[in-house]
């Protein structure tokens, strides 16, 4: 364990020093990468320890690092862009502490992350989604003495699900709701398609033990994920209009997890527009008024997967076969 936490920490502060939304894309690329390797019949190490584990996982150098990071670097007035939610200016030019908390967060994410799995109730979650939330929660306490919802005045001035005409909102340009019900179907039924097809290639791999039970059921769930990862680099590098990116790596990880349990498409569209609601619903509660980041599509992530795997899980609800 020492050393997984180790290498957390190392891969935390190269993740901070480059900033949350960069290492998230770099962490797409490697988990996008992995699955590849995987319907190669190749190894599984760069998907399940790389993108999708302690060395740069989301839950750890590979995005909350960065996030917690740069709250902690706004909290002190050493953030280059002066906002806790500013996750797209790298943290270089900062100073040694802050990187060092990314260290210290990334090696918390995985310790989280690996706790969860081990609670019955809790392994219900998405595991890094779940982690990366609650390792926010606790930054933003500490680092900025807000609870979950952020600052009292800003939910007294606008409501709690206010966004003072989308002026608040984290990703203004997707929350009204005919655009979120759309890119929701379209990212939903897209990572169904994929799941899909990637079920198919994976049973003979599977079956021969050319890949491992842990990879073959990964890379269905996945790999629409790590596609919308890697597609943030246009918001990571966009000005102005060219910015205006869809976030869609909640509704892509839904709208899979809902074709593995109904085997339709249509289920995969319609768990893509339930992550595009629930990652706004997120954002609003989460993230609008607050002072730093806490990322809605890891929130959507970690309570659509509680919810969906309540609906359809066996010996929980199991209601698959009303699709």
């Amino acid at each position: 364990m020492s050393e997984i936490l180790l290498t957390a920490f190392v891969g935390g502060v190269f993740g901070a020093s480059l900033g949350a939304l960069w290492a998230f894309c770099l962490c797409g690329l490697a988990t996008m990468l992995g699955c590849v390797l995987v319907l190669s019949g190749g190894s599984d190490f760069l998907l399940l320890q790389v993108g999708l584990g302690p060395i740069f996982g989301p839950h750890a150098g590979g995005f909350l690092s960065g996030v917690i990071a740069a709250s902690y670097a706004s909290a002190r007035g050493k953030h280059p862009g002066g906002s806790g939610k500013d996750i797209l200016s790298p943290l270089m030019g900062t100073s040694w502490d802050v990187l060092a908390v990314g260290g210290a967060a990334a090696a918390a994410g995985a310790l989280l992350a690996s706790a969860i799995g081990q609670v019955p109730i809790l392994r219900e979650f998405d595991h890094l989604g779940l982690a990366i939330i609650v390792a926010t929660f606790i930054g933003r306490g500490l680092f900025h003495r807000e609870g979950p919802f952020g600052k009292k005045d800003s939910i007294a001035k606008h409501g709690l699900l206010g966004t003072d005409n989308y002026a608040l909102s984290w990703v203004g340009w997707m929350s009204p709701p005919p655009l979120l019900l759309m890119i929701g179907a379209g990212a939903g039924g897209l990572s169904g398609s994929v799941a899909k097809m990637a079920v198919d290639a994976l049973a003979p791999l599977a079956a021969s033990g050319a890949v491992s039970p842990a990879a073959a059921g990964a890379v269905p769930v996945i790999f629409g994920w790590a596609f919308s990862a890697v597609m943030l680099t246009c918001l990571q590098f966009g000005q102005g209009s060219t910015q205006k990116t869809p976030v869609t790596h909640c509704m892509a990880l839904l709208g899979a997890l809902t074709y593995l349990y109904t085997g339709s498409l249509i289920g995969a569209v319609i768990g893509g527009i339930f992550g595009a609601f629930l990652q706004e619903l997120c954002a609003r509660l989460f993230v609008n008024h607050a002072s730093d980041h806490l990322d809605p599509p890891a929130a959507g992530i970690a309570f659509g997967t509680l919810i969906l795997n309540v609906i359809f899980k066996p010996g929980l609800l199991g209601l698959s076969a009303l699709f």
